[in-house]
């Protein structure tokens, strides 16, 4: 059985690594890895982002982890979680959503449920923060995992504006 535990200020730089890595499986519609703007700078800034949020008196953002079972003191997997709010609605009586993004394997360790373990416990911690709808962006890779945790396609379209 694999145990996730929640991220600690120590793991921040691995959660950034293991940030990179998500970005560079990903894949253009060429083939060609994504290789975002060339600006290494996104890495601090993420990091400083971690801190800030993970240190919050009530967090609304959290990380979890598996460690790398070799002893490296390195991290295997995460996953990423945040809180928003909005006003409250039928569909959501308390106006508490969730979003998850950041489920991230590294290349070694992949295909021993190590997503899987991070993502049960992240959903525990939005069941414990009272958030009933939570949303994600699937990967093609991780699409099964999440359908078999019960994450659905909604039916009403999404759109966004980039700025």
């Amino acid at each position: 059985m694999v145990n996730a535990r929640h991220a600690e200020f120590d793991d921040i730089d691995d959660i950034v690594r293991l940030r990179e890595v998500m970005y560079e499986s990903w894949r253009d519609a060429s083939g060609a890895a994504w290789t975002g703007s060339g600006d290494p700078a996104w890495k601090a800034d993420a990091a400083e982002a971690l801190r800030l949020r993970l240190g919050e008196d009530k967090p609304t953002m959290a990380v979890t982890v598996v460690d790398a079972p070799d002893g490296s003191g390195g991290l295997a997997a995460c996953a990423t979680g945040v809180i928003s709010e909005r006003l409250p609605s039928p569909g959501n009586r308390t106006g508490r959503s969730g979003w998850i993004f950041n489920v991230s394997t590294d290349l070694d360790w992949r295909r021993r449920g190590y997503s899987r373990a991070c993502m049960t416990a992240l959903l525990e911690w939005f069941d414990q923060q009272s958030v009933p709808s939570i949303e994600l962006r699937a990967s093609v890779e991780g699409r099964n995992l999440y359908e078999q945790l019960g994450f659905t396609i909604p039916e009403e379209p999404a759109m966004r504006l980039n700025r």
